[in-house]
């Protein structure tokens, strides 16, 4: 047999067998995800699955419960290589692509019914500038409403200012949030809330009724007031340098079943969060409504935060006008049209 012919099937053979296990790609991944919740179980299944169907030359491992430590120092051990990506909150992601906060804009969604019909027109947009940011991603999850729960009772805006008030470290929409309401956050990662809450450094926070749940912060609040602050999701975000050394065959593989399992997410979620409240009601958290008028105050409010964020240039014009417009679009009663 000829050389070439020879060398011609040997390359042919490189191509077309499956990489050894010695070419495999280890992409670790860190999250404050507890093990053995929802998500974690989730992205254990879809895990399994890649490594089965791209015979371990893709294979995810996981660091859960913040054992790597908070999201910012996910993504500082991300930039150096030593983890791959991070199950995060939006929050952590805003520096690569500010736009991804314009779900978390203070008191713009009223129901699910509004999130899901503008999630079904900017989910895209938020995937695609993160990718562009520099963090591959497989959808989005729905974290769920974020509510205001305190250990004392807060009914006013008056009363809300003399809080010890929380924030996620380094979550800029939230502190201009704050700031409108001429209050002077406490920025700590979340893995070191539930021990500010016990030692009173804390006394509020906003979280969703899952979150407040898992995380056991509803051990340590007594009232929630029952408005929905902020929508709040969270993500698997992939170093795209790291992502770019799969193979485009073993790429399409990952993108297909790690969305799936964030799609599945996304939807036990909702299911989680009506549980939560109810939980909460059971814990003997008391809710309490707002008058009328502290309603229209914070919803005033909110217009106001909108603005400043895009005068601040933590959010874009372009982006929240998008936003308002399809919002806008829902509740003029165009969007039964338009489905």
């Amino acid at each position: 047999m000829r050389p070439v012919v020879i060398f011609t099937m040997v390359a042919i053979l490189f191509f077309i067998l499956p990489i050894g296990q010695s070419h495999a790609l280890v992409l670790k991944i860190a999250t404050l995800s507890p093990e053995g919740s929802s998500w974690m179980q989730l992205m254990r299944q879809g895990a399994k699955e890649v490594a089965q169907i791209t015979n371990k030359r893709v294979r995810f491992k996981f660091y859960p419960g913040g054992v790597m430590g908070s999201d910012k120092a996910v993504l500082r051990k991300i930039s150096i290589g030593q983890l791959q990506g991070g199950a995060v909150v939006s929050g952590s992601l805003s520096k690569f692509f500010p736009d991804n906060q314009i779900y978390n804009l203070p008191l713009k969604f009223k129901s699910f019914q509004e999130v899901d019909y503008i999630r079904k027109r900017m989910d895209r947009l938020i995937i695609d500038g993160l990718e562009k940011g520099g963090f591959v991603t497989f959808g989005l999850a729905e974290g769920g409403f974020a509510y205001l729960m305190s250990k004392m009772p807060i009914e006013t805006i008056e009363e809300l200012s003399g809080q010890k008030v929380w924030i996620p470290e380094g979550d800029s929409t939230s502190l201009e949030t704050l700031k409108a309401f001429d209050i002077s956050p406490i920025p700590l990662s979340i893995a070191d809330v539930r021990a500010a809450l016990q030692t009173d450094m804390i006394d509020t926070v906003a979280i969703s009724p899952i979150g407040a749940v898992v995380l056991q912060w509803h051990t340590q609040i007594s009232y929630l007031l029952d408005v929905p602050l902020m929508y709040i999701y969270g993500l698997l975000a992939v170093d795209r340098k790291a992502f770019s050394k799969i193979s485009p065959g073993d790429k399409q593989i990952v993108r297909a079943i790690m969305g799936r399992v964030f799609s599945e997410m996304d939807r036990q979620s909702r299911e989680q969060n009506i549980k939560a409240m109810d939980a909460l009601r059971n814990q003997g958290i008391q809710f309490l409504k707002p008058s009328d008028e502290t309603l229209s105050k914070l919803y005033t409010m909110g217009s106001l935060i909108s603005k400043r964020l895009v005068e601040t240039g933590k959010l874009s014009k372009d982006m929240v006008n998008t936003f308002e417009a399809y919002l806008d679009e829902y509740r003029s009663g165009q969007a039964h049209s338009n489905e």
